[in-house]
């Protein structure tokens, strides 16, 4: 069973909508990276059933992002983030330039400020 590192991500915004023995065989293939023996051993139940119960999981996450789109969004509000902390850095820069006003290098590094707090809240 290869892994979909996708699903770990998954997990933190979908986990809460599984059964708490599912989202516990995922966390620990994924993210505490056991093996399905080592899952199996550990809850007292077969390898299969290891393995049906996480493919259950994954199934219903996916399903899930698909239908709601959380992870996708995070995502993308996350590179959004980074792309306009870097524009304002180069706002930034241009504004060291005689002539430029002061308001110009004010707001940039503001700018800077907000985007590196929405990042810190994630």
């Amino acid at each position: 069973m290869g892994k979909n590192l996708e699903i770990s991500l998954l997990l933190d915004f979908y986990g809460e909508m599984l059964t708490d023995k599912q989202r516990d065989m995922v966390d620990y293939y994924y993210n505490d990276d056991l093996s399905l023996s080592e899952i199996a051993e550990n809850e007292g139940i077969t390898r299969q059933g290891v393995r049906d119960s996480i493919k259950r999981a994954e199934a219903q996450m996916l399903e899930m992002e698909e239908r709601l789109g959380l992870a996708r969004r995070f995502r993308k509000i996350n590179a959004d983030i980074e792309e306009i902390y870097a524009l304002a850095q180069t706002i930034r820069q241009y504004s060291a330039f005689p002539g430029c006003p002061s308001e110009v290098s004010d707001s940039a590094a503001r700018i800077m400020m907000l985007a590196s707090m929405l990042e810190k809240a994630d």
